[in-house]
């Protein structure tokens, strides 16, 4: 059959990226404490399309996945970068896989547990050598420094979202990853919580107030002593809740 893709195009426009988007597909992810995870994951594929050509094969993007089935991971990411390349004549590949990660993470004091849900996305794009990118999105906890000063009773608090972005030159575990970001906050954010585990998270809350430029200045400084960590950006965002907006910082660093 005739291959309309490949006829001639004549508007001469490059195309960046074209492809396949949001696509719900199983994969498996590496877990500290498991060993393996089960989870769905929203896939993007793209490859960049030369000016000569009418169209991609978007079929292809598809076989590919299938063809390494649940072996989706960090770890075969640049295989099936290089593979998009080939299989689609391209010179670029990106793909993007967005999934839900859960921990099992006890209670403060009574050791109730529960399952913490966060999101991650791995992205890669291939030119002539892979780059790869990690992305966690942790939910926090913090409390206002200035309200804790200024008040006679109390301070208002929020829940708040930071989400990191890394490369690195070795495996980077999300745990570990998650860990770093809850620790720099002013408490964690769990699933279950009875009334000791309550007052506890409250507290602690109350001894570490923490503005956004806080959290992620906090955060920076660790990412920088890791020396498997190349490049970072940290974004802190709290969802005020005494303000009809929310509190933002931004922080990214190239590191020699």
């Amino acid at each position: 059959m005739e291959d309309i893709q490949n006829h001639r195009d004549y508007r001469n426009i490059d195309i960046d990226q074209v492809g396949v988007k949001g696509i719900s597909y199983p994969i498996t992810v590496l877990d500290k404490d498991m060993g393996e995870q089960q989870t769905v994951a929203l896939i993007n594929m793209y490859v960049n399309l030369p000016r000569y050509y009418k169209g991609t094969h978007m079929s292809r993007f598809v076989e590919i996945l299938n063809e390494h089935s649940r072996r989706i991971s960090l770890q075969n990411f640049t295989v099936i970068l290089k593979e998009m390349k080939e299989r689609l004549t391209a010179q670029s590949a990106r793909m993007e896989i967005r999934f839900p990660y859960f921990i099992k993470k006890a209670a403060p004091v009574t050791g109730a547990e529960g399952l913490m849900e966060y999101k991650c996305t791995f992205k890669g794009t291939l030119v002539e050598r892979p780059d790869l990118v990690i992305m966690i999105n942790v939910p926090i906890s913090t409390l206002c420094p200035c309200s804790k000063e200024i008040s006679d009773y109390g301070a208002h608090n929020q829940r708040g979202e930071v989400k990191v972005q890394v490369r690195f030159k070795k495996f980077v575990w999300l745990e570990d990853l998650i860990k770093l970001v809850e620790e720099s906050a002013s408490s964690e954010v769990y699933s279950v919580l009875k009334r000791e585990d309550e007052k506890f998270v409250t507290e602690k809350a109350y001894r570490n107030p923490m503005f956004v430029e806080d959290i992620v200045r906090e955060i920076a400084l660790k990412l920088e002593g890791d020396p498997n960590i190349t490049w970072f950006s940290v974004e802190s965002e709290n969802f005020e809740s005494i303000h009809n907006h929310s509190a933002y910082a931004y922080v990214e660093k190239h590191k020699i």
